[in-house]
């Protein structure tokens, strides 16, 4: 007779690893309540129009936006646009980045630059991006120029304090080691001051961006024929509002997946911050 053995002592190996169920709940969780609010302005959006709570003319319906915006997107028309502000934002984004960089850092490791540049620099930071335009404009005219300028001029102030800021938060300690070891600028800058100062520097970095952004499309809407935010000026002109709410969407959409993408470089380069030192 053949004794089976019991369900105790039958112990099969493990096909997969045990995975913790409630952390892959939990993000998909996060992840669904993200979408709850959109989904909820979609419905009383649908709902504000079909109950004639809004016009149609005022508001166009949901149906008539998703129609306009695959119109553009199967006509090319959509991206050819996008891809002339993506092109103005990274050439005035690197501009205004750069200056900032360098200024900062002037301030950062020199007192006597502090002293001399910071409250100038403060004073004309507190000029707007639209206090700008009328005065460029009578400088280089409407051209490319002007929104490679007024694209870096939003960068370059937040980079600048960023970068200031996140040199003189370097513990004191950290310098006195360079020191020591009579590191030369450079290597000070690669090995010490850089890999300290990134979290300041990248926080710059992702709100210089999205400053870049909202001046690009600003710039766009007073003087420009092409572009993302000209997209917004036609579609009023012609009193096409689903054009406007397309564009609209798009470019909340842009900014937001570029801000993603920096934060996925960031948490790329906290492991060259650590290598560092």
């Amino acid at each position: 007779m053949i004794t089976l053995p019991s369900a105790n002592q039958l112990r099969l190996p493990l096909l997969w690893p045990k995975l913790p169920v409630a952390q892959p709940l939990r993000w998909l969780g996060v992840k669904a309540s993200a979408l709850l609010l959109p989904a909820l302005l979609l419905l009383v959006w649908h709902w504000a129009v079909s109950w004639h709570w809004v016009s149609a003319q005022i508001l166009p319906p949901p149906g008539l936006v998703l129609e306009t915006f695959l119109q553009l997107w199967h006509s090319g028309d959509l991206w050819r646009e996008l891809s002339i502000s993506l092109q103005r934002v990274l050439i005035g984004f690197g501009l205004g980045a750069v200056a900032g960089l360098l200024l900062g850092l002037a301030m950062g490791l020199s007192r006597s630059v502090e002293a001399y540049v910071l409250p100038s620099f403060q004073a004309i930071s507190q000029v707007p991006v639209l206090g700008w335009i009328p005065l460029l404009m009578m400088l280089v005219g409407i051209d490319e120029s002007l929104k490679y300028l007024v694209i870096a001029k939003a960068v370059m102030v937040p980079m600048t304090l960023n970068a200031f800021a996140g040199i003189r938060q370097i513990p004191k300690g950290y310098l006195e080691v360079a020191q020591v070891y009579q590191l030369s600028l450079g290597q000070r800058l690669r090995r010490v001051i850089l890999p300290a100062a990134l979290p300041g520097l990248f926080t710059g970095v992702r709100f210089a961006l999205t400053k870049g952004w909202i001046a690009l499309v600003t710039v766009e809407l007073l003087a420009s024929s092409e572009g993302i935010g000209y997209l917004m000026v036609d579609g009023r002109q012609m009193f096409q509002l689903d054009l406007v709410i397309v564009a609209m969407l798009v470019i909340g959409l842009v900014g937001l997946l570029l801000d993603k993408g920096l934060a996925l470089i960031e948490q790329r380069l906290q492991g060259w911050q650590r290598s560092a030192f």
